[in-house]
């Protein structure tokens, strides 16, 4: 069976991708690894939905795929949360950005920005700054240290999303990218309409 799904718009040409996943050449290897997340967790019963299956074998591989990156990091001596500001700052630019649009981009959510950035300043990866009209207002800048840092982990961490993932290929990581963002798109709807007056159940 084939199945055709559109990804996110094409930069070059403009266009959503469209993104043909034929699963007949899968069919065997299916039948091979569709009971594995249960042996690994050790369950015995039946999982009680395809969606709570989907949901588990989710947080089972991003686990490992973050103990890759854990373990990557680990010689720099930092998280991936840091990491992830210092990625965030570098691209920002000499102009660095405010702790809250910080926040705004991180990948996952940090409970403590101000914690996190008191680590980076404290190793003189970041400096930070209030801003002289409204002091409510701080910026944070990454320093050439933090660059320098943030430089030498690239390749690294280049080499280990290569070998986390190539071996999919690219036509199959281009689906399973369209199917997480429309998983997340559907969560963020759902948590919009929720925060909205008169969106919850009555």
């Amino acid at each position: 069976m084939t199945r055709t799904i559109r990804t996110p718009v094409d930069q070059d040409s403009q266009l959503p991708t469209i993104v043909c996943l034929d699963n007949s050449r899968y069919n065997n290897y299916l039948l091979c690894v569709c009971a594995r997340l249960k042996d690994e967790i050790r369950q015995v019963k039946p999982f009680s939905s395809p969606a709570q299956e989907a949901f588990l074998n989710l947080q089972r591989t991003a686990d490992a795929l973050m103990r890759g990156l854990e373990e990557t990091l680990k010689p720099s001596g930092l998280t991936q949360t840091q990491y992830n500001v210092l990625r965030i700052l570098r691209g920002a630019g000499s102009g660095g950005l405010l702790c809250r649009q910080v926040s705004e981009r991180m990948v996952t959510c940090e409970p403590d920005m101000t914690r996190l950035l008191d680590r980076l300043e404290s190793r003189k990866l970041v400096t930070r700054s209030r801003d002289r009209k409204d002091r409510r207002a701080v910026s944070v800048r990454i320093t050439s240290h933090g660059v320098a840092t943030v430089a030498r982990l690239d390749e690294p961490i280049e080499e280990l999303h290569r070998r986390q993932l190539s071996h999919l290929g690219s036509t199959r990581i281009r689906g399973l990218i369209a199917l997480l963002e429309a998983a997340r798109v559907k969560v963020e709807e759902t948590k919009t309409r929720k925060h909205k007056p008169g969106g919850g159940k009555r």
